[in-house]
């Protein structure tokens, strides 16, 4: 540390240990090789080189991070708190090398002592703390506050295995606890002195206090402790580091010693497996009562450490909560943090001596909720019985949050019986619920939908009610995601390209990669796109001969679908086109149809037992495409399996085609269409989410557009769809569910897909068989257009040049500026001078 006499010593600066210069760097690198890992050059392993390079990289992110955190404190600032039960965060080491400025100078260090710095970054695990686009979000949005200066930090679980490791054994899913704290993380840091204990079951009490007030008491609990481990978020081209803050649980008492010598093995640590379940694993199965159970259990423990720290930290310069909501902003991704309504005002009332009205004046105030779901069945309930249980005094306060609601709109509209049953907390049936959707709504400020489409779905399907009471409570955010990630790090090569044309700007301003779109005919730039995306190709191409065993021609289109694998995603209609395909090269062997690869990768909730069939489809699927020699050239397929971050952040700039192709009115946004396009592929995709959005921005021409309106989905349902109209009507789709529902595809099982075929032949809820038709006409033009590369090439370059507005930064902007009212902070890091 290097200070001056007359100056704060405890203000660091950058100095000869966390200097950004090579000779700096490399010491600080090998010095950590022999300190941190004990280890000499002769010695250490790749996983002690990694160590050592990321807590190099950490020691420089350290003294950012302490003078953020201490800016915010002076200048006594409104931070936002991002409560998120997921945060599918991705490799951080290449990340923070690109947001530090440093990617360059470390590979150069590596490469003087002959090692990769690419070999390097494969090694480090993904955590595996989220589910699919919900937690990607999240983590881009983290990105994007950090890069725009603005003060916040996340909050969410640190669970010990997360999202399962994807196996495809014999084609089905099989899935494996994903370890990846085994060998440790660089990146957290523990802050065992604010840990907090949180309360389950017991009873409540009520006193009248010495002022008259009549208390409650939350008596008799069983407590588990909440440990908080901080990651750093580093902003891209600033000194912003602001705090990722998650909570592992642990048991109040880990052993108990009377009972072990009295032979009693198993209960002696019973108490610490029980209380330590809660932060083991990301969504356990909840299709069991104790399942169910687990889940609230995780959902109220991240909460209460959060709203307890959160006031902790208010509390810190703040003698009263006059303030609270001037300077907290609680923002709900998604319902699971929706609890979060009731522990405030708990803590509010109860710990804090609140009146009621002020309370609740202030819960509103600070919190906003985000729905990222139109499907009913995500929208959690809890049974009361269960809720009473485990949360009693929550219980109370929502009883009583829900009673002087429904008073309101009684006296709004006396004597709607209907309308009070339909806006109520609690769903009465036989037996009653408690709706978390309904409490996050009526306990923020703001709630909104994350494109226009589902905003307006949310007001008027979703929550109707609602948005007649509060009208000027909804609005739109449409989502974004991060271009440091999704195209610095990930495509290296179009970067360069991009900054070569606009300069160096464009990671934080994305807006200004317009200005390629003047460039769609400049056949230097065209031709530069085209090897770039070939170079991609070649690479995603290594990938799945790694993983699936099956080898593509880079040549062919690369037409690809990576998301979570879900019945409204429609994965099964890709499919179906694929078996299309496949016939129509069988029956006509000189059809001159393109060669085309087709991708999928996903991962199926272990308890979903349709979607895990979905997977076995394409995996049997693909290995009658795959081992028919005729297919030869003309036509593969493949399941990459275990998908993740680091994945995607290879199939991603390899893809050609991005199937976008949801039932139109059931996808709230979607972000990986936003991925794809940025990096030049072309969208096949239906008017649904944010693909709305996308196409009005890169231009109706550069998208493949097919399927029904969200209006002509519902005019059809209203109806009374039948499957069987359009297939009759259909001699490709009919013959395509005929070969899946003879055994064709599954020789060994004649019987696995004939509920499947029998689903679509009489409900199809999702619609498959009246998109088809229009899917395949889409898919034509597709084929039409790839032939024509130059053209391609062209379309390509707009999806780059206008997808400014897709930006996380944009999302963030507008959530800062028109929801939580936080404003940017610089930090400034003091000179040596």
């Amino acid at each position: 540390m290097s200070t001056k006499p007359d100056k704060d010593p405890r203000i660091m600066v950058e100095d000869d240990r966390t200097g950004m210069d090579p000779v700096t760097l490399e010491r600080a690198i090998y010095d950590h090789l022999f300190y941190t890992c004990a280890k000499d050059e002769h010695s250490a392993t790749a996983h002690d080189l990694l160590t050592a390079v990321s807590h190099a990289v950490r020691d420089r992110l350290v003294h950012r991070w302490i003078r953020t955190q201490s800016s915010y404190y002076a200048h006594d600032v409104k931070r936002t708190h991002y409560l998120s039960a997921e945060y599918l965060l991705g490799r951080a080491l290449a990340n923070n090398l690109i947001n530090l400025g440093m990617y360059e100078n470390t590979r150069k260090v590596l490469a003087r002592h002959n090692v990769d710095l690419a070999d390097l970054l494969e090694l480090e695990p993904d955590p595996g703390l989220g589910n699919g686009g919900l937690g990607r979000l999240a983590a881009c949005f983290l990105d994007s506050m950090a890069t725009l200066g603005l003060p916040a930090i996340g909050y969410g679980i640190r669970y010990e295995f997360g999202i399962f490791e994807q196996l495809i054994q014999d084609g089905w899913q099989i899935e494996r606890r994903d370890p990846w704290l085994q060998i440790g993380s660089p990146w957290e840091l523990p802050r065992l002195e604010y840990t907090i204990a949180v309360n389950f079951y017991g009873r409540v009490e009520q006193h009248v206090d010495e002022r008259g007030r009549l208390c409650h008491d939350w008596v008799d609990t069983q407590q588990v402790l909440g440990i908080p481990y901080d990651l750093p978020i580093a902003g891209y081209g600033n000194n912003t580091v602001n705090t990722l803050r998650l909570w592992s649980a642990r048991a109040t008492r880990q052993f108990n010693l009377a009972v072990f010598n009295a032979g009693d093995f198993r209960r002696a640590v019973e108490e610490k497996t029980i209380s330590e379940a809660i932060s083991k694993v990301l969504y356990p199965a909840d299709h069991t009562p104790e399942g169910k159970e687990l889940r609230l259990r995780q959902q109220y423990f991240f909460v209460a450490c959060s709203i307890h720290d959160i006031v902790r930290r208010y509390k810190k310069v703040h003698d009263n909560f006059d303030q609270f909501a001037d300077k907290v902003a609680i923002q709900l991704n998604d319902t699971h943090p929706a609890i979060s309504v009731a522990e405030l005002m708990r803590v509010l009332v109860d710990v804090e001596k609140l009146p009621w009205e002020k309370a609740w004046e202030l819960t509103v105030a600070a919190t906003a909720y985000t729905n990222h779901t139109l499907l009913p069945e995500a929208l959690e309930r809890w049974p009361v019985p269960m809720f009473e249980r485990l949360l009693p005094r929550h219980l109370q306060l929502i009883y009583e949050i829900n009673q002087r609601t429904l008073r309101q709109v009684h006296i709004a509209s006396p004597n709607d019986n209907a309308l009070l049953q339909r806006v109520s907390i609690i769903e009465e049936g036989p037996e009653k619920q408690v709706r978390m959707a309904h409490l996050a709504t009526i306990g923020s400020h703001s709630i909104n939908g994350v494109a226009a489409l589902h905003s307006e779905l949310v007001k008027t399907k979703l929550l109707p009610d609602f948005a007649r009471l509060y009208p000027n409570r909804f609005n739109n955010k449409t989502n974004g995601v991060t271009p440091r990630r999704w195209i610095l790090q990930a495509n290296p090569l179009l970067a360069a390209a991009i900054s070569k044309r606009v300069g160096t700007n464009w990671p934080a301003q994305l807006d200004s990669v317009k200005i390629l779109a003047g460039l769609d005919k400049d056949p230097a730039f065209i031709e530069e796109i085209r090897v770039i995306k070939q170079a991609a190709k070649e690479r995603l191409a290594r990938l799945v001969a790694k993983r699936c065993d099956v080898i593509l021609d880079p040549q062919a289109l690369f037409d690809v679908q990576v998301k979570r694998i879900h019945e409204y995603k429609r994965q099964l209609l890709n499919v179906l086109h694929a078996i299309s395909r496949y016939l129509e090269i069988k029956r006509n062997p000189n059809c001159d149809l393109l060669p085309r690869a087709i991708l999928f990768a996903g991962k199926a909730a272990p308890g979903y037992a349709v979607a895990k069939l979905h997977i076995k489809l394409i995996n049997d699927v693909a290995a009658i495409i795959n081992t028919d020699p005729a297919m030869k050239g003309r036509l593969a397929m493949a399941f990459i399996p275990n998908y993740s971050v680091s994945a995607a952040e290879i199939i991603i700039p390899g893809a050609d085609l991005s199937e976008q192709i949801s039932t139109a009115g059931m996808e709230a946004s979607g972000t990986g269409n936003m991925k794809f396009a940025m990096n030049g592929a072309l969208t096949i995709g239906t008017l649904d989410g944010a693909n709305i959005e996308i196409r009005e921005h890169v231009g109706h021409d550069n998208f493949f557009l097919f399927g029904l309106t969200e209006a002509e989905v519902s005019a059809t349902k209203h109806q009374g769809y039948s499957p069987m109209e359009y297939i009759q009507a259909s001699p490709k789709l009919k013959e395509a569910l005929d070969y899946l529902d003879s055994g064709f595809f599954s020789p060994d099982d004649a019987s696995r897909y004939h509920g499947l075929v029998k689903g679509l032949r009489e409900h199809d809820p999702y619609l498959l068989c009246a998109d088809f038709d229009d899917y395949l006409r889409a898919q034509a033009e597709v084929d039409l257009l790839y032939r024509q590369p130059n053209e391609w090439a062209r379309k390509a370059v707009h999806n780059i040049a206008k997808m400014g507005f897709f930006s996380s930064d944009r999302s963030i902007r507008e959530y800062a500026d028109e929801i939580w009212g936080v404003r940017s902070l610089d930090i400034e890091l003091p000179s040596k001078a």
